[in-house]
């Protein structure tokens, strides 16, 4: 049968009131709801009530039907226009707002994962130090928890027995062999895992990767702890020599948030960011003797009146010149900065100290680990650390120098467990010993003349089957120490060398932590830098 375009508008304004309707209620026995309405229902009432409304509509539709299309034969070209208008705008509408909105998210969307629109990185680096953009950064990283690093921790990460914690969505996306390793294909954590004692001092390109991830998330929360004791420490903060380390300290902090991402998934991400803590390894070398000169700053500050008890009130600001004083009132107001000072200023460098040297044994070990292998070593960890062959070296240097100094040395014989081996970092145990022996030879000397016959110094290795520790102990004959002094050789402020020994030292330029070219005896940080390196791994000095 053939409809006329007439039949053809009613049967589609007919549908669009059919859609409108409520349909019959679907049958419990499963059949489709789209069942005939005249069909008696076996519901309940109110669905048998339903189902009767909606059939008497559907008898009005067909008895408008009749009425409509006898209208619309009469006048047919506006009833269509006007009824497809007022029926398909709406449905026009929705279905653009559907699209609009689908277009909306998928750029939206889009724009997001888009390198090119996304919003590019503040560059810190070009910032003044002093700007609130930057002082809010440190804040933002100082009010994190650091990550403490035990020394088997880093001896099992090294040998890549950790790997299986790494990250899924960076695993799987490095197959192929990194560059910068003999062929070790990055999908061997196994492998790593079964031959970790075979080849303990080998780092596959995924145990960097891993390593680099740790230090790009630790390093800076370290530092920012730094920066913000610095600015807080009394009076030691206003020394020029503080401030220079506080300003590279913030410099390093910076670098590292704007020149590194901040998740490194790539081996290229991981070489980039090894060279950059090359850099701030060596930057930082010299702040232990930077740091000792601000000591010795504030110890000449102390000496001249430059400071009193009054000046201890915070971490800004200039601190205020002596006034006109009685010598009496000048040396009550010295000895009162100096005892307000063995508090707060020790307990901030041993915490300082400490601090740094977790930071030099971080980067040094992942920088370490980058290495070609050493036998017996995982990045400056070695697994088999003798103390005899340590304290023998430190003995030939300690011996140079005291040569150097006096034209003599004395005679140091080493007893005890000679053939023992534990893991350890070798240059913190050279480190402690060489300033043990310096001021053993120095004291023996001192005491007993030059040209004299010097008793010998003895160095005992002891261990036991129920002690854990390594104990080495020194003894000489150097006339002890003073009851007086007794409290005080741990401070960073006190030192019983020449003070013409001191201004040198204050001169002295040296870019290492240790080195047998300095001094002696110097600036008076050698006993307790040696406490701190003893105590980072659980040990202790006394």
């Amino acid at each position: 049968m053939t409809l006329s375009p007439v039949q053809w508008s009613c049967r589609r304004h007919l549908a669009r009131q059919i859609l409108a309707l409520p349909l019959p209620s679907a049958p419990s026995t499963g059949r489709s709801c789209f069942s005939s309405p005249s069909r008696p229902s076996s519901s309940s009432s109110s669905s048998s009530s339903s189902s009767s409304s909606a059939a008497s509509s559907w008898r009005n539709i067909n008895n408008n039907l009749a009425t409509m299309a006898k209208g619309m034969a009469a006048r047919p070209h506006s009833i269509i226009s006007s009824s497809v208008e007022t029926q398909s705008r709406p449905l026009q509408s929705k279905r653009f707002v559907s699209t609009t909105s689908q277009t909306s998210s998928s750029t939206s969307a889009s724009s997001s994962s888009s390198p090119s629109s996304a919003a590019p990185p503040i560059d810190y680096s070009s910032l003044p130090h002093s700007s609130p953009e930057v002082q809010e950064l440190v804040h933002k990283h100082a009010m994190q928890p650091q990550t403490s690093a035990s020394l088997q921790t880093l001896m099992k990460t090294g040998r890549g027995e950790f790997l299986h914690k790494m990250s899924d969505r960076i695993l799987p996306s490095h197959n192929e062999k990194g560059n910068h390793t003999n062929g070790t294909n990055g999908n061997t954590s196994n492998s790593n895992s079964n031959n970790a004692n075979d080849n303990a001092s080998e780092a596959t390109p995924l145990v960097l990767l891993q390593v680099a991830g740790f230090l790009r998330h630790e390093l800076p929360i370290r530092l920012a702890h730094r920066i913000q004791d610095l600015s807080r420490v009394p009076l030691l903060a206003q020394m020029p020599s503080v401030q220079q380390v506080k300003d590279l300290y913030t410099t390093s902090f910076l670098e590292i948030l704007s020149t590194t991402p901040k998740v490194i998934s790539t081996f290229d991400e991981e070489r980039n960011f090894a060279r950059v803590l090359e850099h701030i390894y060596e930057r930082h070398g010299s702040v232990l003797v930077q740091m000792a000169r601000g000591a010795f700053e504030l110890r000449a500050a102390i000496r001249e009146g430059a400071l009193l008890p009054g000046d201890d009130d915070g971490c800004e600001g200039e601190g205020s010149k002596l006034p006109a004083v009685e010598e009496g009132e000048l040396k009550a107001g010295r000895d009162a900065v100096e005892f307000e000072l063995m508090e707060s200023t020790h307990a901030f460098l041993d915490r300082f100290y400490i601090s740094r040297i977790g930071i030099r044994v971080l980067i040094g070990q992942y920088l370490s680990l980058r290495q070609p292998p050493v036998e017996s070593y995982v990045g400056i960890i070695c697994s088999r650390t003798s103390p005899y062959e340590i304290v023998k070296r430190a003995i030939d240097d300690a011996a140079f120098m005291c040569t150097r100094k006096y034209g003599d040395a004395p005679e140091v014989i080493i007893t005890g467990r000679l053939d023992m081996t534990f893991p350890y970092v070798p240059t913190h145990l050279h480190y402690i010993m060489l300033e043990l022996l310096k001021n053993s030879m120095r004291a023996t000397v001192e005491y007993h003349g030059i040209d004299a016959d010097y008793p010998p110094i003895k160095v005992v290795i002891a261990d036991g089957s129920d002690n854990e520790d390594v104990i080495i102990k020194v003894s000489d004959e150097g006339g002890g120490i003073p009851r007086s002094n007794m409290k005080r050789i741990w401070s960073y402020l006190f030192t019983t060398a020449d003070p013409e020994i001191q201004e040198g030292m204050v001169a002295f330029n040296e870019n290492v932590d240790h080195s047998i070219d300095s001094p002696l005896a110097g600036l008076g940080y050698g006993l307790p830098i040696s406490r701190s390196y003893a105590r980072y791994f659980g040990g202790d000095l006394s």
